[in-house]
C-alpha cells in the first residue's frame, strides 16, 4: 500500500509488531504529548527515562496518566540519553527519541564505542519525510542535520536510506534525483559529477531498487513543466520521491523553506544506527515529533 499522507502510517502500522520506544528526558510537553498520544494510538510502547519525579510532574501538567508508560528513572548525576541507549543495547527498546537533550549529548550517545548503536563503518544521516501541499505525494529528503558536506561514499549509503525509506512508504520503485545548480555535468563543481557517477552507478546496478538521475536542479526534479522547458527527458524529473542534497547547507534551507513558509507536515529520523533514532527540535511540533515516532516505527 503506497502511502500518501503521513498520517497513512498510523493505520498502517497498527497491523505490525508493536515497537518499544525508549525516550530520553522527555520532559518537555512537546515531546511528552507526542508519546502519550503514539501510545493511546497504539503505534508504540514507551519507556521513560529520566527524573521519574519530574516526568510524573509533566505528566500531571498534561493531564497524562503514568500508567501508559514504564519510567527508568535516573538521577542527577546520571546522563538520560546514556542510559537510554544503553537500554536499546540492551534490547530494552527498537527505537530511540531525544527529549530534552542537548543535540550533541543525545549523538554522542549514540556514538559511544562501548554501548552505543553505530554498526561498524556504518554511516549516520538525517532523513526527512515532507508532505508538502503543493507536491503532488510525499518526498523523502537528506541531509538537512547531520553530515556537512558528503562525500561520495557518504551520498552512495544516504541515497540506500532514502530507498529503504521510500519502499516503507510503498513507493516500488523510488525515483531520486540528485540535487544540484545545474542539470549540466560541470567537472569544477562536486555536486555535478558526484551527482553524474551515483546516476551511472545506479544505471549498472551499484545502486539497487531505484531509478536515479542527477545532476537535476531543484526545479528540474519536481516541476515537470520546468523538465519541459529545459529540455530535461528523465523518468525522475518533475516526479522524484526522493532529494538527495549536495550539503547541508542546500538541504536546510529546503527543509526550512518547507517546514516555515510551505506549513508542510514532516517526520524526521536518524538513519544508519542500529535502530531509528528520533533527532528532533526543541522547536518541533507535536504532531512532528508523533509523525516521527511513526515513521520510526515503520522503519523499525
Amino acid at each position: 500500500m503506497k502511502i500518501a499522507k503521513l498520517e497513512d502510517i498510523y493505520p498502517h502500522i497498527r497491523g505490525m509488531q508493536k515497537r518499544r520506544l525508549v525516550v530520553a528526558n522527555p520532559v518537555d510537553h512537546h515531546s511528552l504529548g507526542a508519546v502519550a498520544k503514539a501510545v493511546e494510538l497504539g503505534l508504540v510502547d514507551a519507556v521513560l527515562v529520566g527524573d521519574e519525579s519530574r516526568i510524573k510532574e509533566v505528566c500531571m501538567e498534561l493531564g497524562i496518566s503514568t500508567d501508559k508508560f514504564q519510567i527508568e528513572h535516573v538521577d542527577a548525576t546520571e546522563n538520560p540519553a546514556q542510559r537510554a541507549v544503553q537500554l536499546i543495547h540492551e534490547g530494552a527498546g527498537e527505537v530511540l527519541m531525544k527529549g530534552l537533550v542537548n543535540t550533541d549529548v543525545y549523538m554522542r550517545a549514540i556514538l559511544n564505542k562501548e554501548h552505543g548503536l553505530l554498526p561498524a563503518k556504518a554511516v549516520l544521516s538525517h532523513i526527512t519525510v515532507l508532505q508538502n501541499p503543493v507536491y503532488h505525494k510525499l518526498l523523502v529528503v537528506s541531509d538537512v542535520a547531520i553530515i556537512p558536506n558528503p562525500d561520495l561514499k557518504q551520498k552512495t549509503a544516504m541515497i540506500g536510506y532514502l530507498i529503504k525509506t521510500a519502499k516503507a512508504l510503498g513507493v516500488e520503485i523510488p525515483k531520486v534525483a540528485v540535487i544540484a545548480a545545474t542539470e549540466q555535468v560541470l567537472p569544477g563543481m562536486v555536486a555535478c559529477t558526484d551527482a553524474a557517477l551515483l546516476s551511472k552507478m545506479a544505471d549498472r546496478g551499484q545502486i539497487k531498487g531505484a531509478i536515479v538521475d542527477g545532476p537535476l536542479a531543484l526545479d528540474v526534479a519536481m516541476d515537470s513543466e520546468a523538465a519541459k522547458i529545459k529540455g530535461i527527458a528523465s523518468p525522475v524529473a518533475g516526479d522524484a520521491d526522493c532529494l538527495l542534497f549536495p550539503n547541508i547547507e542546500a538541504g536546510n534551507v529546503f527543509y526550512k523553506v518547507n517546514t516555515k513558509l510551505c506549513k508542510s507536515e514532516q517526520a524526521t529520523i536518524v538513519a544508519g544506527a542500529k535502530v531509528p533514532c528520533i533527532l528532533s527540535s526543541r522547536g518541533d511540533t507535536m504532531e512532528t515529533k508523533l509523525n516521527s515516532i511513526a515513521l520510526s516505527a515503520l522503519l523499525g
